[in-house]
Order: structure tokens, then sequence, then C-alpha cells
């Protein structure tokens, strides 16, 4: 009899919860996002619940311009992941660490460096988030108008191929190491990249030897056409954003059936959607939490929320009681607003309402809310019904609603035989159930 398979689960730890108010609540420490102690708890607690990983977002902007309705949202200090992560690296001992960097402002070259490095000092546990960026704040920082969708992705194609070939600039065996013959490498054991193309001329190697785990493993977000395809080819896993179980399985069969094309299995790549949640002992327990925070949202930041949300736009022009407009298009994050319309459409929501939905249920993700016994019922669902593989969590609050999540919800998911008990491996890739990639030898 085969054993039952396992789902994946990693923490999505953003601010002081997902709920755009959860930092006004009683329960939750306030802090600006700079409190070394606060990241390290959350850590251990993440490891003490024998998750797969714990993922930092990162931005090089405010997420909007207008400071007014910034002005009553936490989000807006957070440390660079590549400090926060090596030092959370000392303080933890198995569970996987994923960042973000971005593909459009950023050289492949640093990217290599610090995941690797990163890799190193966490014996095997880095993942890297590639995002091509979809705000146009960031671009400001840097000095030009957002890049074409279209022009990010190709990009990034570009981007991951450098940075998977300086990767493999050293062999497993390279540093021999010798002091009795006064060779520290063997040179045929490196290799020159020498890459050129349309957007970086790279020659190599890498200054930092090959990965524990073979490459660090590598994460994409997008649910565009050329986010999917980015994803077949390159990522060992998926973060999407999914509201409705249908288009869940159609997203997870549609990126699935791309692989074939690159020459890879489906179980090479982990599709795992970000889920929202507020967890209580009882049912009446998890709608009053739920109500506690919907009480203390902004109606202007909930509009401020909305309009990221929805590429950008300026939505003051719109009626709020009227409906979602459903034919706007953008430059900017397409996934969202394409996630956004259809949402207002099958709610038949007015913009005031989505606005609301958006501020109390994390930006349009899968949003549960129940027992820990109807919260693992749900991801227990789209985990056998070919989903998801694994679910990003995203707690309304920290450290009550991981906490919820850690001692409630995994040992019913354990006890189901759904998840690890105790870690087996050592690397992200043994947590994820991923083989470790040969080095690619060039000519």
């Amino acid at each position: 009899m085969s054993p039952t398979p396992q789902m994946h689960l990693c923490a999505f730890l953003f601010s002081t919860g997902h709920h755009v108010a959860s930092w006004r609540h009683p329960d939750v420490p306030l802090q600006n996002g700079t409190d070394f102690q606060y990241w390290k708890d959350l850590a251990q607690l993440c490891e003490r619940g024998k998750l797969d990983a714990l993922f930092l977002y990162d931005g090089a902007a405010l997420p909007a311009m207008d400071l007014e309705p910034m002005s009553r949202m936490d989000r807006v200090t957070f440390f660079d992941p590549m400090t926060l992560l090596p030092a959370l690296a000392v303080v933890t001992d198995r569970i996987g660490l994923v960042s973000t960097s971005s593909t459009t402002y950023d050289q492949p070259y640093y990217v290599a460096r610090r995941y690797l490095s990163l890799d190193h000092l966490s014996g095997g546990r880095a993942a890297w988030n590639m995002v091509t960026g979809v705000n146009t704040a960031e671009a400001l920082n840097f000095g030009a108008p957002l890049m074409a969708h279209a022009d990010r992705y190709a990009r990034a194609r570009e981007f991951a191929e450098v940075v998977r070939g300086l990767w493999d600039s050293w062999s497993d065996d390279a540093f021999v190491m010798q002091k009795d013959t006064g060779r520290f490498f063997d040179p045929a054991g490196v290799q020159m990249l020498d890459h050129q193309g349309a957007h970086f001329s790279v020659r190599s190697p890498m200054c930092v030897p090959r990965s524990p785990q073979g490459q660090p493993v590598m994460v994409q977000a997008g649910g565009s056409e050329a986010g999917r395809e980015l994803a077949a080819e390159t990522a060992d896993m998926i973060y999407s954003v999914q509201d409705d179980l249908e288009e869940a399985k159609a997203f997870y069969a549609d990126v699935k059936g791309r692989m074939a094309t690159y020459g890879r299995h489906p179980d090479s790549l982990k599709i795992m959607p970000g889920v929202y949640t507020i967890v209580g002992s009882t049912v009446q327990e998890a709608e009053d939490k739920y109500g506690a925070l919907n009480e203390l949202v902004d109606g202007g930041v909930a509009m401020s929320l909305l309009s990221w949300c929805m590429g950008g736009h300026d939505l003051s022009g719109y009626d709020p009681d009227g409906p979602v407009p459903q034919d706007l298009t953008t430059n900017a994050g397409t996934t969202h607003l394409k996630q956004m319309a259809s949402i207002a459409r099958a709610r038949n929501l007015t913009l005031r309402q989505l606005g609301t939905h958006v501020a109390a249920g994390g930006y349009g993700h899968w949003s549960v809310r129940g027992t820990p016994t109807q919260v693992a019922d749900q991801l227990e669902e789209r985990f056998t019904g070919k989903a998801a593989d694994g679910f990003n969590l995203m707690p309304a609050t920290y450290p009550g609603g991981l906490v919820d999540i850690i001692d409630g919800v995994i040992p019913e998911l354990q006890r189901r035989g759904l998840f690890r008990t105790e870690y087996t491996g050592r690397t992200l890739r043994d947590h994820l159930g991923l083989a470790v990639p040969k080095r690619q030898v060039r000519a």
C-alpha cells in the first residue's frame, strides 16, 4: 500500500499579519518591521510546526504613492530579506528560507551570488522567488518607466537562464584543497558561462561553490500567460493566487500540462497558492475574530489597496457603490487585476464591497476561516482534488494567527497523514521532494 501523499506548507511572513488592520488589533505587538526578535520568534514558530519554508516579501517602493492611506498601514518598512534571512538561518536548523528578488531591477550575477551564499550559510535551505516587478513606484526609484509586461518576462527568462548557468560554475568536487600539492581547486572543475544575450552579457564563473542542494530552489510568482510559461520552464515552486476551486484546478492542470514541452515531470514543480486564514476554537470564535478585525479597517485604506490590486488604476472617478469595471487593462500586475474582476463578477460586488473584501481577505487570495478541523478539511479538498501541491499560509495576524495554524491545523493534518510529523531531510529540496539538479556541463 503506497503512503498517503503529503502536502507542502510554507508561511508567508508579512508585517504583523495579512489583514490590513492587523497592526491595530490589541493582541498584536506594535513594531515597525525592524525588530529582529519578532522575526526570530516567528521563524522558530514555523520550524516548530515542521513547515517546509518561510517566505518573505520584498519590494523597492511603498505599495502606493498616496501617503495619506499608506500612513494608516504598517506594511511600509521591512528589512532587505537578504540581510534578514542569513540572520534567521543562524537561529533555525531545518526550515527553508525563501525571499523575493526582482529580475527587472537587479543583475543576474548579484542575485545568483546572494542566494548561493545564503544556501551555504543555511546548509541548503535557500530559495529565490523570481518576480518581474509590477509597481510603478518601484520603477520611479530606478529612474525609468515601468517596463512593458512582455519585455519584463523576456528579461526574466534570460535572467533565470544566466542565474542557473552561474550556479553551475563549479563541479561538486572542484575544490580539492591539497596542502601537499599546493592545489586549491581543480581547473577542470570550473566552467565559464560566457553568456551573450539580448539583455545580459555575463562571463562568470560564480565566486561561490556549488550549492549543498545542487541549486537553490527557484520559485516563480505570476499567473499571466507569460508567467505560467516561465514557471513551467524554470520553476521548482509557483506561488499562485486563486480564490475559486475550479479556477485553481484549471490553473494547476494548465501549468503542469506545459512542462512536458521542457522535458520536465509534473512532480518537479510544486504549485502552492496563497491561502488567507482565520482559525478559532469554534466557528463563532473564528467569525468574531474576522468581525473584530474588519471593524478596524479604514475605508480609504481599503480603496487604496483595491487600486493597487487593480493595476494601480485611479478608481476615484467610479461610483463606489456601482459595479466594478470589467474592461480595465494594465502594464502592472495582470493576475491581480483579472482576479479582482472575476471575484466582483462572481459575487456581484460593488466597488466599495470589493475594496472591503480585499482589505479583509488577503488581497483576493483564497480565504478560509473556521475551526482547525474545518480549515484542514478545505486544505485537504484542494490538495486531493489536484488544485494544489500545498499552500503558502497567510494568517490574518501574527503571532496569534500563526500559533492557531501551528497548534491547531497542523496537528489535524498530521492526524490525517497529510503532513509530516518530523523533518526527514535537511535541505529545502528534501522537504519539497525535489531531485538534486544535475550540473549542466557546457561544451
